[in-house]
């Protein structure tokens, strides 16, 4: 037998033993059924016994298993106890949503996490657009945000993890006078001659205006010269009064006092947002946000796609794979 077992075999063990059930306690612990099966085959190797008896029907722990299982679960929660000295965990940990608002996804899933692990201090921050915010991560200064994981720097990419957590469906913010507030859904034709405002010029945000430009490409419409930046509620909508074009947005984004928000379609367009963090980070509230995320997005199944949906095939090939 070895004598070094890796935890993570252990952590295998134990969530199969708590879960009797290889998919849930795959899910559990954000890896698939094959691999889970495959770490807890070489623990049992290792061991040299069986942990489990595996029928078509149930999973039941062996005598071995049930005799190992404490042992498991004490040097796992030693484990997770020199994780929390070494890395701070105690720590309130910086959570960017990007915008506020209460029906935004990034502040659902944050509020469901405070649910989960309601004695971790998870703070939210709003730096605007994941290029900055991962600049902030990467350097330390923040820990995990929200949004288009493809559209970051690869050598960005490469500093960080991420797990998808929904396809947002895009919409458009327009001007209560706008003739297209007419529309119950605003097909994507519809906006052809139209200038729409994606951020441009906003260095906060460069990801969000290239998926714009990807999206208007082809259709006749034009993404809207760099405006001075609005910062707060107030100095968005005056700007947007001010200059009157329609803004893209996401269908969860709050309607502003004299704007109207419409859902696009024909297709629908497609917005990814992931959560992201700095690789190697450790701590229960993450813990917790990826499983808040994991079960909003079972719930309403944020991560089915619709085929006729527009998507970039490049965003589609990152969102369909977690760290």
């Amino acid at each position: 037998m070895s004598r070094d077992l890796e935890p993570r075999l252990l952590r295998a063990f134990a969530a199969v033993a708590q879960e009797l059930h290889f998919t849930r306690a795959a899910a559990r612990l954000y890896i698939a059924q094959q691999a889970l099966s495959r770490d807890v085959r070489r623990l049992e190797r290792e061991l040299g016994t069986e942990l489990f008896v595996r029928t078509t029907r149930q999973v039941t722990l062996t005598l071995d298993g049930e005799r190992l299982l404490p042992y498991a679960r004490r040097v796992l929660a030693a484990q997770d106890e020199l994780l929390a000295a070494a890395t701070g965990a105690a720590r309130p940990l910086l959570v960017d949503l990007n915008s506020p608002g209460p029906t935004m996804t990034s502040a659902r899933v944050l509020a469901r996490a405070r649910e989960l692990a309601p004695d971790c201090e998870l703070m939210a921050r709003y730096e605007s657009g994941l290029t900055h915010a991962a600049a902030e991560i990467v350097a330390g200064r923040l820990d995990v945000s929200f949004g288009r994981y493809a559209g970051l720097e690869p050598s960005v990419r490469a500093q960080l993890a991420q797990q998808p957590v929904r396809l947002e469906p895009m919409a458009v913010l327009l001007p209560e006078r706008h003739p297209l507030t007419a529309l119950e859904r605003v097909p994507l034709s519809a906006l052809a001659g139209e200038t729409v405002y994606a951020g441009d010029g906003n260095p906060r945000t460069p990801e969000w205006t290239d998926l714009a430009r990807r999206l208007f490409a082809g259709r006749g419409i034009t993404v809207a010269p760099p405006a001075p930046l609005a910062v707060g509620e107030e100095e968005f909508r005056r700007v947007m009064e001010k200059f009157g074009n329609p803004v893209l947005v996401v269908v969860d984004f709050a309607a502003l006092p004299g704007t109207v928000r419409r859902p696009l379609a024909d297709p629908v367009p497609l917005s990814p947002l992931s959560l992201v963090w700095r690789k190697g980070l450790h701590h229960p509230g993450l813990d917790a946000l990826r499983r808040a995320a994991a079960e909003l997005a079972a719930q309403g199944g944020w991560l089915e796609r619709d085929p006729a949906a527009w998507l970039p095939e490049r965003d589609a090939s990152l969102m369909g794979a977690a760290s």
